[in-house]
């Protein structure tokens, strides 16, 4: 097995504070590889886990035990703090439980939540921001430091399945610090779309920085999120004028493979900024075609979602960031 996954195994299996200490005495060199590695790591067995740990054991002759959470933990720091005062908040901590991880934070506000968050590692602050709602996770983005945006934004994108514990851990820190609790389900979260849906939330100035940033570093992981953040039926949103500024810069023959597999309202709002003449040529043409693969018509759509974002670079459209009312205007 390879040394920085053996490492990135035994950080995700120590008690948080334990994995941090252990972070704070590598190189920076070590700490970007193991956080890579634990960024795309998924599906660990246990038999891994334990061989990893078997043989850290082996060489160490010691384990640092896991500290335990939950709610007994939080009844008795109640008690020592509060006394009999403190059965009245752990009564409503038992209340705000959600079947939902970190639920418990869809109340509160961004700016409360940095205050606990914002000095965590970014792979933290990722998986945390990965279960909030989109709004306010990109209030949570505009929050961060730009050199912490940046690495948060790659670690949700890579991020899939995440292994229970992993939520638990976080979860539970939370937990102490906030008075609140969470479930430890099986969590699928992250992801490019989970990306798309929080820059598109974000002012321009900051999706486009950095889209632009992670660009430099991984072009492919940039283009998905986006395609993801404008897609083809998006074409409903923009008003005529951007519809006609987009029928400028794409020729008939793309517009009819891409409409081929489009809507009736797509079709419709497209021909609808045609003139007569050109409308009925363009259905002509859609009629031509016959039957096609639905490959080439979703690569025809990429296409004019390019020809979107090329558009909206140019400052000849804008893609106004925030609610889904928003219109596309020139």
């Amino acid at each position: 097995m390879e040394a920085i996954r053996k490492s990135a195994i035994l950080l995700l299996s120590l008690d948080k504070p334990v994995a941090k200490e252990v972070i704070s005495q590598m190189s920076r060199e070590i700490v970007e590889k193991v956080t890579l590695q634990i960024a795309k790591l998924q599906d660990v067995s246990r038999a891994e886990q334990e061989k990893v740990l078997d043989e850290f054991y082996t060489a160490a002759k010691e384990r640092t035990p896991i500290e335990q959470g939950g709610l007994s933990t939080v009844n008795d720091l109640l008690a020592d703090a509060l006394g009999e005062d403190g059965s009245s908040i752990l009564e409503s901590v038992k209340q705000s439980m959600s079947s939902v991880p970190f639920g418990f934070l869809a109340n509160v506000g961004a700016e409360n939540l940095l205050t606990y968050i914002i000095e965590e590692h970014p792979q933290t602050i990722a998986l945390v921001m990965s279960h909030l709602k989109s709004h306010q996770a990109a209030e949570v983005l505009a929050g961060l430091p730009t050199n912490k945006q940046m690495e948060v934004i790659r670690r949700i994108a890579n991020m899939e399945q995440t292994n229970p514990d992993i939520v638990k851990d976080v979860e539970e820190s939370l937990e102490l610090r906030m008075m609140s609790t969470l479930n430890q389900q099986l969590d699928k979260a992250g992801g490019v779309p989970t990306v798309a849906e929080i820059l598109n939330l974000t002012d321009r100035m900051t999706n486009r920085g950095i889209l632009e940033t992670l660009e430099e570093e991984d072009a492919d992981l940039a283009d998905q999120i986006r395609r993801l953040m404008f897609v083809f039926d998006d074409i409903l949103k923009l008003d005529d004028k951007a519809i006609q500024s987009l029928l400028k810069e794409v020729d008939n023959s793309q517009w009819a493979m891409s409409l081929k597999g489009a809507s009736e309202e797509i079709t419709e709002k497209v021909l609808g900024n045609l003139s007569q003449r050109a409308a009925d040529m363009l259905r002509e043409e859609i009629e031509f075609l016959g039957s096609v693969r639905l490959s080439d018509v979703e690569a025809m759509q990429s296409q004019i979602v390019d020809a979107v974002r090329r558009l909206e670079d140019s400052g000849e459209i804008v893609v106004a960031a925030g609610s889904e009312d928003e219109q596309f205007i020139s």
